[in-house]
């Protein structure tokens, strides 16, 4: 079957159509015209393995890594490193307007990796009958290749001789998995944030990667997380104005903020919202909706539970800025940065120009 390619959507497919039903056909990219084979029949999609490719986009480039298409880790090495932010940039806003509402969300340009390969510094591997590696694309089954070329890579390079390792964080701890970009994303909400005194609450502070950063803009920095390793780490560098609480973060975020509304002496308040992809609970947006922080940066790696939150949260707040990261180069992932103000104070920033 022969396909148009009219887009590339979120999770990397690219989106075709045919007899009023979507086609979605992975390794390809939009404006592309290939030749196809239908693998799976929805009620109102299909599913497509790409065979030939009858015209090449001029973004199409050739991978580096020998096991691409085949592990399930990369999905855009075939596409060249601007077009694929042009394409993050696009299904950012197209999630925003279809489960948002937002017609013309604030999109600021996006904020790309330094390197584009690399970059990980650290990796999930699986284990399958005492085997490690990673899954092949689209199942819980070990890619085969790449164990070999783990267990080569375990026997290079011996070396005799005894070293002494202190590691702070452990395999439960939370941390952004590219430097380059971790340090852009904390420069990031660094600036999003105007100097306010008062309190800051960074809820799923895991260490306190955001908490470390702005704690001497505030007079108060309160880090909640479920984890109790995770506050262990954050509380060995703690400075008196720092408090680590391991508890549930609605229960306790509600508590906090309750007890900032009601002590008006203690000046602006500030939350930091990083959710794990399934977003925020009902309950926490709730709480949020009701008292309303001055300033809120809510921090997200999913472009639908992100945009179903920004729409509960314009009850109380003006969305000012949606800054998109490229946090995992190759990969459809995509962090965003959202500032957000309650709109007593609300005043949208001007935007810059946006990558397209």
């Amino acid at each position: 079957m022969e396909l148009q390619i009219q887009d590339v959507a979120f999770g990397g497919k690219g989106v075709a159509r045919t007899d009023g039903k979507a086609v979605f056909v992975p390794y390809v990219i939009d404006g592309e015209i290939v030749s196809a084979s239908i693998t799976r029949e929805h009620k109102k999609f299909l599913e497509a393995e790409l065979e030939t490719i009858v015209t090449r986009s001029p973004h199409r480039v050739e991978p580096r890594c020998p096991y691409f298409g085949r592990c399930g880790g990369c999905v855009y090495q075939h596409i060249e490193y601007e077009h694929q932010l042009a394409l993050k940039w696009r299904q950012v806003k197209e999630t925003l307007r279809r489960i948002g509402g937002l017609k013309e969300p604030p999109m600021r340009p996006f904020i790309p990796s330094p390197i584009e390969y690399r970059y990980r510094n650290r990796i999930t591997i699986h284990v399958r009958d005492g085997v490690i590696g990673f899954f092949r694309r689209e199942s819980n089954k070990l890619l085969d290749e790449v164990n070999a070329k783990l267990a080569d890579l375990c026997g290079s390079n011996p070396h005799d001789g005894h070293y002494t390792l202190r590691v702070t964080d452990g395999p439960r701890v939370f941390t952004q998995g590219n430097d380059g970009v971790a340090a852009a994303m904390l420069d990031l909400v660094d600036r999003l944030i105007p100097p306010a005194g008062g309190t800051l609450i960074d809820a799923y502070c895991g260490a306190g990667f955001f908490a470390k950063r702005l704690r001497a803009r505030f007079e108060r920095v309160i880090g909640i997380d479920w984890d109790e390793y995770a506050i262990t780490v954050a509380r060995e560098d703690a400075r008196d104005n720092e408090t680590y609480v391991v508890a549930d973060v609605e229960a306790e975020l509600g508590a906090r903020l309750r007890s900032i509304a009601s002590a008006s002496h203690e000046g602006n308040s500030a939350v930091i919202v990083d959710p794990p992809a399934t977003g925020l609970t009902k309950k926490i947006l709730e709480i949020l909706i009701e008292y309303r922080p001055t300033q809120l940066i809510y921090v997200s790696c999913n472009p639908a539970t992100f945009a179903r939150d920004l729409a509960a949260l314009e009850q109380s707040f003006g969305i000012d800025s949606i800054t998109p990261l490229d946090m995992f180069p190759q990969t459809a992932e995509i962090e965003m940065v959202v500032k957000l103000t309650a709109q007593s104070s609300y005043k949208r920033l001007p935007a810059p120009p946006t990558v397209r």
